[in-house]
């Protein structure tokens, strides 16, 4: 055999080994990602923590506030992109980072003092965000609220891009004044994404809450949602109509209802040239499906402020590449009335979502 045979074939013995041990270890990480993955039931009993704090009462014809609030993990603040938004960045640069966003995100849900919180993406220990247990902060920050958990993204290893996003504990919660029952709910929505790519993603979810009202047998349900982003679009439309039942059969048995949160869609009559998409090869939303709901359900939101906006750069409102959207918003039952809607105008120093808050009155029965 030729010497340059022979460095050929040593060549291709390297490179077969590299392949065979890539093709291992992606097995390998593939068989420990499908053993520890997080498998929700359909229906889950969620604890309502410090419902001794929760004191306040309501009655037919009183009105509440409602604040959605989704805190991007306190990592997607004005100074950051992200990778999936055609940004660069996987993981911000420091905890010290995270807990100055925490802090201001702090100060900004006790200044509105809404009456309910509905809040998205909060870690409990993840490595994006160094571990911080956001929730506990806020919880133990909110003196005045009983406190709710629903987990909806558990990876053990993230292994995507570099530097890779590594652990995630993620999900949404709700604070609350009103005392409500001591039990909540987490009900599932279907995953849009399949094997192995489902191994990775997060499990949506609702977090719903029960309040009685004053001197009536029926109850206030409280629904946090926040659908899928990074999906084809028929992830997000399958868990509307989910999101839809759901709202329809409470509303049927006599109870009041209302859902917020970050839909990852817009909003039937939002106008103005700020929310025209600049470039579409990044995240463009559908639009919520008002075909799923009678004409005297509420869709509501609030376009004078955008509520979200896309992370393909930090944040620049000369920038003509800043796209901003309104994707967070409500749905009030017939016998709830929407009296006013505004999104607070944070400037997204925090997050990449600025908070919206409703105020709406529970109808005389």
């Amino acid at each position: 055999m030729s010497k340059s045979k022979s460095v050929l074939k040593r060549i291709l013995k390297g490179l077969l080994g590299v392949v065979l041990v890539l093709v291992l270890g992606f097995f390998a990480l593939a068989g420990y990602l499908t053993v520890t993955e997080f498998k929700p039931a359909d229906l889950e009993t969620v604890t309502v923590e410090n419902t001794g704090n929760a004191e306040k009462t309501i009655s037919t014809g009183d009105t509440l506030t409602v604040m959605s609030f989704n805190i991007g993990y306190c990592a997607n603040d004005k100074d950051h992109d992200f990778f999936m938004d055609g940004g660069k960045t996987v993981n911000t640069e420091s905890r010290e980072n995270i807990e100055k966003n925490l802090s201001a995100i702090i100060e900004t849900i006790k200044e509105a003092d809404a009456d309910v919180n509905f809040i998205q993406e909060v870690d409990k220990s993840s490595k994006r965000s160094y571990h911080v247990n956001e929730y506990s902060s806020i919880s133990d920050s909110l003196k005045d609220y009983s406190s709710a958990y629903a987990t909806n993204y558990r990876v053990k290893y993230v292994p995507y891009p570099l530097p890779t996003i590594g652990e995630v504990e993620s999900g949404i919660a709700v604070f609350n004044k009103f005392s409500s029952s001591e039990e909540a709910k987490r009900i599932a929505f279907p995953t849009a994404f399949t094997w192995p790519v489902s191994l990775c993603q997060l499990k949506r979810c609702l977090l719903v809450e029960y309040v009685p009202i004053e001197n009536s047998d029926k109850m206030l349900v409280l629904v946090n949602l926040h659908l899928d982003a990074y999906d084809d679009g028929e992830g997000k439309k399958l868990q509307t109509q989910i999101l839809a039942d759901f709202l329809k059969e409470e509303y049927e048995k006599g109870n009041y209802v209302i859902a917020g949160g970050d839909f990852n869609q817009t909003f039937p009559g939002v106008e103005g040239e700020q929310y025209e998409v600049v470039n579409d090869e990044y995240f463009v939303p559908g639009v919520v499906d008002t075909s799923l709901f009678s004409d005297d359900w509420q869709i509501v939101s609030d376009d004078k402020v955008p509520s979200a906006r896309l992370l393909n750069e930090p944040y620049n409102p000369e920038s003509e590449n800043t796209q901003y959207y309104v994707l967070d918003g409500f749905i009030l039952s017939p016998n709830v009335k929407s009296v006013s809607v505004e999104t607070l105008d944070c400037g997204f120093e925090n997050s990449d979502h600025n908070p919206m808050v409703l105020t709406a009155q529970l109808e005389e029965e």
